[in-house]
């Protein structure tokens, strides 16, 4: 038997129409495959909404959240009018809705009263959105004339206490989404599983954290052993750039789990490489569609890709990074400084995205988030301030308004004069490189610009690199 997994995010469920097309798409491929199961999202939007209204309860404001619920009472109510008539299932929908909003009002008012949002209880009101689109969706699909029932993943994926960025145990999962959805489907039914959210073993609700929902789809993918993963979203694939930088930008066909994860962690919109692992690790091949021109194939992403001679695959840039430097001549030789560094830098809880040094030894950069520098260089200056004293080390300084431009592509790794092509197309441009990275998966190439060069290194790779390959 085929079984298909799908997922569609907030912008696929986010409307009467994109609601509409999703359950379009879910009739046609469930007569294509022998069984389907959907994970869906909030509506876009809602979940912030849900967890503004929390925040700003536990700060005192007792009108916020009141607000947020006449609006999302308004959104939904006006969705669930829009697909259903008065004589089918509207008025139980609605009573739905009244439901689970009531119950994100009293939470609100409980944090209200204590001045606090934990983050147990912050998962609990955050995951109402889901709960409430799962139902709407199952109806939306019974309307269609197929057997549908919502299925709340709470029921089903069993996760750690981490709330607001839960692990999932999988052995405990898969038992327990094997008793409940097989005999779902062998009714002939389609479970619309909530995304995002978990339990604990005691039954406490939990949330996945980023990419929450897709992460959920590859869960339970690799759960039934589904046989592929389709993630619906808002565009036509993985691009080869952001298409708001570089209008010529197109949908890559297929991507390795290794190149998803490095155009994930450098800033593209893609999936995050924590949600596709699941999957991979089986080898179920994922796919990333556009709900709005589902005819377009897609990106299929798979364990492993023959790597195709110079391919680079994309290009990528963060904004808003900083480098910082550690340098001096008394650095030279001395073991431990690249050690208390960067355990000065993890004492301010900042992450590092990139890392140079120089075979000499004589100085350390790295590019982290700008609004962590401040917090990071005092600490490297509190930890060698005794080398600082000595003159070992000169000065720990940075240069902020830095980007990072990444390309991406299995090819790197056995590709003689790749990184030539890159610096060629970026030296012919008149682009100055500050500092220069490539990890030792030798899927990328990382270096640093000037932000005001940015646009203009990323479209010169993008038109001389990845568009002549």
């Amino acid at each position: 038997m085929t079984l298909l997994t799908m997922k569609f995010g907030g912008t696929s469920v986010g409307s009467p129409e994109a609601l509409a097309q999703a359950a379009l798409i879910i009739l046609e491929q469930s007569q294509r495959w022998d069984r389907v199961v959907v994970v869906v999202s909030a509506m876009n939007g809602v979940t912030d909404a849900l967890t503004r209204g929390a925040v700003t309860a536990a700060a005192g404001d007792d009108q916020t959240y009141r607000a947020i619920v006449t609006d999302l009472r308004a959104r939904h109510y006006g969705t669930v009018a829009s697909l259903f008539s008065p004589d089918g299932e509207r008025a139980r929908l609605l009573a739905m809705v009244d439901e689970y909003l009531d119950e994100f009002a009293a939470f609100c008012r409980s944090v209200h009263i204590l001045g606090e949002v934990t983050p147990r209880a912050m998962d609990a009101i955050t995951s109402l959105g889901e709960r409430i689109n799962a139902r709407i969706m199952a109806a939306l699909l019974r309307k269609h004339s197929l057997r549908s029932e919502a299925v709340d993943a709470t029921e089903l994926i069993v996760t750690d206490d981490t709330f607001q960025n839960a692990v999932p145990l999988m052995d405990k999962t898969r038992d327990r989404v094997l008793a409940s959805l097989v005999p779902l489907m062998d009714s002939q039914n389609i479970p619309v599983v909530t995304g995002f959210i978990g339990a604990t073993e005691q039954g406490v609700t939990t949330t996945l954290g980023r990419g929450g929902s897709d992460y959920s789809a590859s869960i339970l993918g690799s759960c039934l052993d589904a046989d592929e993963v389709w993630i619906w979203t808002d565009v036509d694939g993985v691009m080869t750039a952001d298409p708001r930088l570089v209008p010529e930008a197109r949908v890559i066909p297929a991507l390795s789990a290794s190149e998803v994860s490095e155009l994930a962690y450098f800033g593209a919109k893609v999936l995050h490489p924590r949600t596709i692992w699941p999957v991979i690790e089986r080898g179920i091949p994922l796919w990333v569609k556009n709900t709005f021109n589902p005819s377009c194939p897609g990106t299929r992403i798979v364990p492993e890709l023959e790597s195709s001679p110079g391919a680079i695959k994309a290009v990528t840039a963060i904004q808003g990074m900083s480098l910082v430097t550690v340098e001096g001549r008394g650095m030279m030789g001395v073991p431990g400084i690249a050690a208390r560094t960067f355990a000065a830098v993890a004492s301010q809880g900042a992450s590092v995205l990139m890392i140079s040094q120089a075979s000499s030894e004589q100085s350390i950069c790295f590019v982290l988030p700008t609004q962590a520098v401040s917090s990071v260089v005092h600490a490297i200056e509190k930890e060698m301030a005794l080398e600082l004293a000595r003159r070992d080390i000169n000065r720990v300084w940075s240069l902020d308004n830095v980007v990072i431009v990444t390309a991406v592509g299995a090819g790197i790794r056995s590709t003689p004069g790749v990184a030539a092509r890159i610096f060629g197309a970026l030296g012919r441009a008149g682009i100055n490189v500050i500092a220069i990275a490539q990890g030792s998966s030798e899927c990328s190439i990382s270096l640093v610009v000037s932000s005001e060069l940015a646009v203009e290194a990323v479209r010169q790779i993008h038109s001389q690199v990845i568009l002549e390959n």
